[in-house]
């Protein structure tokens, strides 16, 4: 009764507040060049612009998240009226762009930095989602939807930066189960399928929100898990450490320890540890401990089984060389 008189008067501010609905937030959107030139620019506090590019913005940056490919800039036009994101309830949603508004749902949560949400309707890429009161919801990205507790959270806190427990995660029949674990985290003792039932005292229900919990947790902060393994109950204690892959970052462990690659596993960053290993920029990974691998999952699933050792093929101009990690 009581969520009935809340969603009831909810109803009712949004028909008084939000008279123009989807159309005058396309005219917002206009008015504003919040899209030009296939890219994102928008005004989300006085001379400043959120913008999403996978390419480096000609204008003074604030803050950039390298995992989402965010930007905060600083916007001399000052649009007066910029987007909000507000955390109340909303009767509805909508994909918009400079021409048209196509009202769905968003069918899958935003599982941390890898997997992005997905809309119920075929939506063009870049568009906002907004609620029918222009309030930011999340943008349309070519990987799916970053939602709007991620873009509120690059948008007032700082660094940008996220932490992380060494595991990756996903929804399966009404459980969280583990997908791949971090071999190079020294600390962690969590396993490929654990399935996790508590976090910090309280039931883990959805991927989407324990990933959320732990990337937006301090670095360094300790949480106590709760996990079950072959039929077995265990408590673990675990401390954060910075996150180093994922979203648009290569994530495929060899990050937490210095070596970066593009979808084609050749490396794009090092740390100088690995530069005196003798490696350089544009080596490509083929093989690690004996199994061939072609991209970043087949490396992820391959290399995790490997905590002590592990020898990593490369190709350099048809030369192939090892490299051992421990």
């Amino acid at each position: 009764m009581i969520r009935l008189f809340i969603l009831c008067n909810l109803l009712l501010l949004n028909l008084y507040a939000c008279k123009g609905g989807y159309s005058s937030c396309i005219k917002k959107i206009n008015d504003s060049h919040t899209i030009e030139n296939n890219t994102l620019f928008i005004p989300v506090r006085k001379n400043v612009r959120l913008i999403y590019s996978t390419t480096k913005p000609k204008a003074k940056i604030l803050k950039y998240d390298p995992f989402l490919s965010l930007y905060l800039v600083q916007d001399k036009s000052n649009f007066k009226y910029p987007f909000e994101i507000n955390m109340r309830l909303q009767l509805g949603v909508a994909a918009l762009n400079k021409r048209e508004a196509v009202e769905g749902r968003v069918l899958k949560r935003q599982i941390g930095l890898n997997s992005l949400a997905t809309f119920s309707e075929k939506v063009s890429s870049p568009s906002l989602l907004t609620s029918s009161c222009c309030s930011l919801e999340g943008i349309v990205t070519p990987r799916g939807i970053i939602q709007r507790d991620y873009l509120k959270r690059f948008i007032s806190s700082a660094p940008a930066e996220y932490s992380d427990i060494g595991i990756r995660v996903k929804n399966e029949k009404g459980f969280v189960i583990v997908t791949a674990s971090n071999p190079y985290m020294k600390e962690n003792r969590m396993k490929k399928d654990d399935c996790i039932v508590s976090l910090d005292g309280k039931k883990v229900k959805s991927a989407s929100r324990f990933m959320k919990k732990i990337l937006f947790s301090k670095v360094g902060s300790k949480h106590t898990l709760k996990i079950k393994r072959d039929g077995k109950y265990f408590t673990l204690k675990m401390k954060t450490k910075k996150r180093e892959g994922g979203g648009d970052i290569s994530d495929t462990f060899l990050e937490y320890r210095g070596i970066f690659f593009n979808k084609k596993l050749e490396i794009v960053k090092l740390s100088s540890e690995f530069i005196k290993y003798g490696l350089i920029l544009g080596d490509r990974l083929i093989q690690v401990n004996g199994t061939q691998v072609s991209n970043q999952d087949e490396l992820r699933k391959y290399i995790e089984n490997y905590k002590k050792f592990s020898a990593l093929l490369f190709m350099r101009n048809n030369f192939q060389f090892f490299v051992n990690i421990k």
